[in-house]
């Protein structure tokens, strides 16, 4: 049986013997790495990676931050495999001190969907994760973003021109000569520059298919704040991890894809309200991603935090041919509405994770044709809806009432396919054919509804993939039909597809930056389930945001007063003791203190969700992945919960040693509480 000696162990780390610097938190994530240490006094620190048939490659400067005391290094573009990151120290000009990391595990980002048809890899990057040969890197900081400069090509003969500021050089991008490809990493968090259009960064391409650039964060902490990115005409642009957020720009969508773009892929952001717009429907800010005559796109990996519009397929399109599109992995987290609402469009929409919303998930309309695939809905109110019929007219009762009911401003169905899907929780949905469905969660019969589910249906639900939808099914306003574009060899890409339930654990894991950003919020299911109303303390939270302090790293919630996602109720006051303190003989450590205090959450899982204070001093809670099992460290009386992912508990101990072993796999909140104060950690609990 496996065992942390030490925290560095527990941690996955190893020092060099005599050293002086002293590493926290470190990992492999999605074709990156990352590590955290102290200051040991030194003026700078150079960071080399080794692995996958690299040794002691040195990473650009711009890459090691430094937060009050503690050093961090992000390193983006490594092919999946196994690494080291060395930190050396610099003093005076010379390397001193080093330590380095023990190995790193390094995944692929998912490459899936329409964005990749016809050999397309779009932005900067090759499909094995490395920098397309020739590469420009530029770092964006709040410093740099009016004086970074690039010389582009800015006519036919390859003339070259001196563009300055990020938006400057997209602008000289427009003229679609320049070719190489351009990687703008943006570091910390980035208010509006002097330069932007309007309140947007304009990515416009001239329609070049030569042109790849990608728009990225460093890091869990890379912000686009008070502006938006508007995409057009433009072709293999890719923009990833990106937290954005207060946009007030005059278009207002945090990102948007206006016109005649193709081969786009927006993954692994995090997106936040925006100001408010004049609209009654924009208090949220507009909308979150939305596209609009644009073709072979992914949207994949995205955490959508509380929006109110999501995603907006499709405008004035006026046909579903050739218009593509595939959501992915998405995390819906108690966003109110359209996931996506889709216009004309042959969307594919999997693996998805519907969690808590207000509204109602995907909506198709004029025509569109929609697949959703093993997609885990958890307290959905309309899973899925279908312009002018099923529960979009029925919605109010056993009377089709489409004058006073009809989400979509009355427009003409589209048609969805259905398979593989989870609900749970309250929801209402209608399948086609069907003689009785869930309304609000309860099983209720098609004939005590007094409704015929051959034409009133929100969805054609199949028993496998390629099973076609027949033209007799049409839509009950518009007589449209199921296009059944993915079952069309000439159109459908390769692809693996989760089941629901391992879909929703991948989704959690990865969704939104680097260690799910460094941003936290915790929902409160029984409230935000069923609200669409702003939520007051997570936009005063945003609004006061001034980028990541850096003392601790991110983690997945942990808080003095915070109750489990799935629970309102109060921390219990389990003895008279005043805080949480370690096992050993360290000092009693107080929970009730800022986010720089010395609690810290452990896991020997380099892939869980970890808290390292600065201290490094031993952990109130770790969880053994090897094992599955949590080791307690704290003093006095305690008790641990476990609780599933839709809000059930499944265990409740006091003791220091909780197995797990017994659990199915998947992820849990585990909660422990003491003396008035509680701590989470999510875990990844694997199969045995």
């Amino acid at each position: 049986m496996k065992s942390c000696t030490t925290v560095l162990a527990c941690l996955g780390l190893v020092t060099v013997a005599g050293a002086q610097v002293t590493l926290g938190d470190a990992g492999g994530w999605l074709e990156s790495a990352y590590a955290q240490w102290a200051s040991d006094g030194s003026d700078s620190y150079n960071v080399y990676y080794s692995g996958n048939g690299k040794s002691n490659v040195k990473v650009d400067a711009e890459l090691v931050r430094k937060y009050g005391s503690t050093w961090r290094v992000d390193v983006p573009g490594l092919k999946a495999g196994d690494y080291t990151l060395k930190i050396v120290g610099v003093k005076s000009g010379k390397e001193g001190a080093s330590a380095t990391t023990k190995t790193l595990s390094v995944k692929a980002h998912d490459r899936s969907g329409f964005a990749f048809a016809n050999g397309r890899v779009p932005g900067a990057y090759k499909a094995d994760g490395t920098l397309k040969d020739g590469a420009v890197v530029l770092y964006i900081t709040e410093s740099t973003k009016n004086t970074v400069t690039m010389d582009v090509a800015t006519s036919s003969k390859g003339a070259k021109t001196t563009c300055k500021s990020f938006q400057g050089i997209l602008n000289c991008f427009k003229k679609g000569y320049e070719t190489t490809p351009l990687d703008l990493r943006f570091v910390g968090n980035v208010t509006d520059s002097d330069s932007l259009v309007q309140g947007d960064m304009v990515i416009d391409l001239g329609k070049s298919e030569t042109s790849y650039v990608t728009v990225e964060g460093v890091g869990p902490d890379a912000t686009v704040n008070g502006w938006g990115i508007r995409v057009k005409n433009a072709q293999n642009v890719e923009i990833r991890n990106l937290g954005i957020m207060n946009v007030n720009s005059d278009e207002g969508d945090n990102v948007g894809l206006q016109q005649n773009n193709q081969y786009v892929w927006v993954h692994n952001c995090d997106f936040f309200y925006g100001d408010a717009g004049s609209d009654k429907d924009q208090v949220k800010g507009d909308g979150a991603l939305d596209c609009k005559l644009s073709t072979y796109i992914t949207f994949s990996y995205n955490h959508f935090w509380d929006n109110g519009k999501s995603n907006l397929l499709g405008l004035k399109e006026g046909t579903n041919d050739g218009y593509y599109i595939t959501y992915h992995h998405n995390w819906y987290d108690h966003s109110d509405s359209r996931h996506p609402r889709v216009r004309y469009y042959s969307a594919h929409v999997y693996n998805n994770y519907y969690d808590g919303n207000a509204k109602y998930g995907a909506g198709s309309t004029l025509g569109s044709s929609v697949f959703m695939e093993n997609n885990y809905f958890r307290n959905c109110k309309y899973p899925m809806l279908t312009s002018m019929q099923g529960t979009d007219v029925y919605a109010s009762g056993t009377k089709r009432d489409p004058t006073n009911n009809g989400t979509f401003s009355k427009e003409a169905g589209g048609t969805i396919k259905a398979y593989g899907n989870h609900f749970e929780g309250s929801y209402t949905f209608i399948p086609y054919g069907a003689t009785s469905y869930k309304v609000k969660g309860v099983e209720t019969t098609a004939a005590s509804q007094g409704i015929n589910t051959s034409e009133d249906f929100d969805a054609y639900v199949v028993d496998s993939r390629g099973t076609k939808v027949p033209s007799t099914v049409k839509s009950y306003d518009g007589a449209n039909t199921y296009n059944n574009f993915d079952t069309d060899n000439s159109v459908m890409y390769s692809y693996k597809a989760d089941d629901a339930a391992t879909a929703r654990d991948n989704v959690v894991r990865y969704a939104g930056r680097v260690q799910g950003g460094d941003f936290k919020w915790t929902f409160d299911n029984s409230v935000d389930d069923a609200s669409s109303d702003v939520n007051q303390p997570l936009k005063d939270a945003l609004v006061a945001y001034k980028g990541w302090n850096g003392n601790v790293v991110p983690v997945e919630s942990s808080s003095s007063t915070l109750a489990s996602s799935s629970s309102s109720a109060p921390v219990e006051d389990l003895s008279s003791s005043s805080s949480l303190a370690s096992s050993s003989s360290a000092p009693v450590e107080d929970l009730s203190s800022s986010s720089s205090s010395s609690v810290t959450l452990q896991s020997s899982d380099s892939e869980t969700s970890v808290s390292i204070a600065e201290s490094l001093r031993a952990p109130a809670m770790r969880y053994i992945a090897a094992d599955r099992r949590l080791e307690i460290g704290v003093a006095g009386m305690f008790r641990v919960d476990v609780v599933r992912m839709d809000g059930t508990k499944v265990l409740s101990s006091a003791s220091r040693v909780v197995d797990l072993s017994g659990l199915r796999a998947g992820v849990y909140v585990v909660r422990l509480v003491s003396a008035g104060s509680a701590l989470q950690l999510k875990i990844l609990k694997s199969a045995p």
